[in-house]
């Protein structure tokens, strides 16, 4: 059995109930980006949220009050397959006596932690790395190209620390962002794409003048006869420099 589904977290949690019908599933896929066989015909399934509160609910049942959120960490991840490994998990959690995030023996529960892991580092590096631009029409705009689809996860942290400006982080790599204004967040798209880094001409004078004045701060107290470049790398990454005023030149 195939199945497809609208590539939402509740979909997928819709399907996995509808697959307890099946005896088998071979394959879960996003509809949109599903490849037809020869042989056979997936079947789609809509997300059903009664379907997907009820596996929600088993889960936690089973596993604690964390674990719908550290599989939905691990839908982000947008690792290959990553459909059939949450399946696989709800299908040993349910069936286990025990709480299985605890058997470190099975691959599935080692795969699932690493993940997490991952993500974790991920947003915390957003957390550090995002760097906002003031443009022409007074919006703070950052732009993000993370190794996963961490961008649902970030409101929490920028509401709180940035609650009166107006901003946009926008994710360039699946093309879509999160827009803040006073009192209410959402995610957006735009009708075309954004490149890698903003122009000059988009900004401010003030924010060319803050970044020439950061980047000369940055380079006085920079101490040639102290440089770690394999620490540096550990800490930040190249490929976060093309985000980071102070790394420009670098970058370049």
């Amino acid at each position: 059995m195939v199945f497809t589904y609208d590539g939402s977290f509740d979909g997928l949690l819709s399907v996995i109930f509808e697959s307890y019908r099946s005896k088998s599933v071979e394959e879960i896929a996003e509809e949109s980006t599903y490849q037809p066989g020869l042989f056979g015909k997936p079947i789609f399934v809509t997300s059903n949220p009664e379907y997907s509160q009820r596996v929600k609910k088993k889960l936690t049942q089973q596993c604690g009050p964390k674990i719908v959120t550290m599989l939905y960490h691990i839908f982000l991840s947008e690792q290959p397959q990553v459909e059939m490994l949450i399946y696989r998990f709800v299908r040993l959690a349910v069936g286990s006596s025990e709480n299985i995030l605890e058997n470190f023996r099975e691959p599935i529960i080692l795969q699932i932690h690493r993940i997490q892991k991952q993500i974790h580092r991920e947003v915390h590096r957003m957390h550090a790395f995002v760097r906002f631009q003031q443009t022409q029409d007074g919006l703070y705009a950052a732009l993000i190209n993370p190794d996963f689809n961490v961008l649902p996860l970030l409101p929490p942290h920028f509401t709180q620390r940035y609650p009166t400006f107006r901003w946009l982080i926008y994710d360039t790599k699946r093309s879509y962002g999160l827009y803040y204004e006073p009192r209410e967040s959402r995610f957006i798209t735009l009708d075309s794409a954004l490149p890698e880094q903003l122009s000059s001409q988009a900004l401010t004078e003030a924010e060319k003048d803050y970044q020439q004045l950061w980047q000369t701060y940055f380079q006085h107290v920079n101490i040639p006869e102290r440089r770690n470049d394999k620490l540096h790398l550990q800490h930040v990454p190249r490929r976060y420099w093309k985000y980071l005023v102070e790394k420009q030149e670098d970058y370049i």
